[in-house]
């Protein structure tokens, strides 16, 4: 071997490990600035979400955690903006059904792939939905609402978080199922949805429990009905659209923690641990419980399942009632 030989070896490998020396320094270096959480609708429980880990979040990162909303178009733009970010583990999002799982079929053209541009970190919570009417609505149950919205085709209106959240295309089943005419009145998250259900100016909703439970104490609510297929332990005296005489009507809300596509897995899975541990902190654990969510807290991979099972079975639905949206 010559001498040029020996010296091109050497130079080769004295590269490699200086590239290696410093990937390693830039792994190490992670993390070394504040982390925004991206919620894509306004309020509810997906922010509550991301505030209740913000904190323990927070301390295990050694660095600041904000939680950002960037609402609109039924959550595309806060998760186009995540998948659009850099995957260097500073963006996070809280995803849920809407974008991720049923626009893809939804909406003609979205500006992002939910399984291409996003990495799944962790499935963090699953709840079924009440199907809620205004106190004004002279009914009790489902029967007495399908009933009610018969004879009066157009005059009811319904309100959904979001255009092609699961409040959404949960009430387009039950129209096409009952064969009723409901007008939808889309929100941009949660709180106005609400607010608008109570003062009336919607008359019916799908909602999570986690938003319904206290305007139902109070009785600014009437719950008809859940989407689970099992009657919630909280609310023993609410049956399910199953039993209301719907087969098969199971909708569950599903939330979780993405990261851009292409972060490395090594920050995934430093997110995955750390999340589902600060999930299963009592503390953090019992608030959602509180709220009837089943906390799931699972892997990375078990939640990408999750997703590219969804999004058929959403769209199979979304077919069937005709259901589309606009960019």
């Amino acid at each position: 071997m010559t001498l040029t030989m020996h010296r091109t070896i050497a130079f080769v490998a004295a590269l490699a490990c200086a590239l290696c020396a410093n990937a390693s320094l830039a792994q190490e270096a992670f993390p070394s600035k504040p982390v925004r959480i991206i919620v894509p609708v306004v309020g509810g429980t997906m922010d509550l979400t991301a505030r209740l880990v913000t904190p323990e979040l927070s301390k295990a990162l050694g660095q600041p955690v904000v939680v950002e909303t960037k609402a609109g178009a039924g959550g595309n733009i806060g998760t186009d903006f995540v998948a659009k970010a850099a995957p260097d583990g500073y963006t996070l999002l809280i995803a849920f059904n809407g974008p991720i799982a049923i626009n893809p079929t939804l909406f003609e053209k979205l500006p992002f792939d939910p399984v291409k541009d996003l990495a799944p970190i962790t499935h963090a919570v699953s709840s079924p939905q009440f199907l809620v009417v205004h106190p004004s609505v002279p009914v009790n149950n489902v029967a007495e609402l399908v009933a009610y919205a018969k004879a009066r085709p157009g005059k009811l209106n319904y309100g959904s978080i979001a255009v092609g959240g699961g409040s959404h295309l949960t009430m387009e089943m039950l129209k096409t199922a009952a064969g009723i005419d409901l007008v939808h009145v889309p929100y941009k998250g949660s709180a106005p949805a609400i607010n608008d259900v109570i003062a009336g100016t919607v008359q019916a909703a799908f909602l999570v429990p986690g938003n319904v439970l206290p305007y139902m104490k109070s009785g600014q609510m009437k719950v008809l009905a859940s989407t689970g297929r099992r009657r919630l332990a909280s609310t023993p005296g609410v049956p399910t659209m199953i039993e209301s005489g719907y087969a098969d009507f199971e909708a569950i809300s599903w939330i979780g923690f993405m990261a851009p596509g292409g972060t490395p897995k090594s920050i995934i899975d430093w997110y995955n641990r750390e999340l589902v541990r600060i999930l299963k902190l009592p503390e953090v654990r019992d608030k959602l419980t509180a709220i009837d969510f089943e906390v799931v807290a699972g892997s990375a991979e078990s939640f990408g399942d999750l997703i590219r099972t969804e999004i058929p079975k959403w769209g199979k639905i979304i077919r069937q009632t005709g259901t589309r949206a606009t960019n």
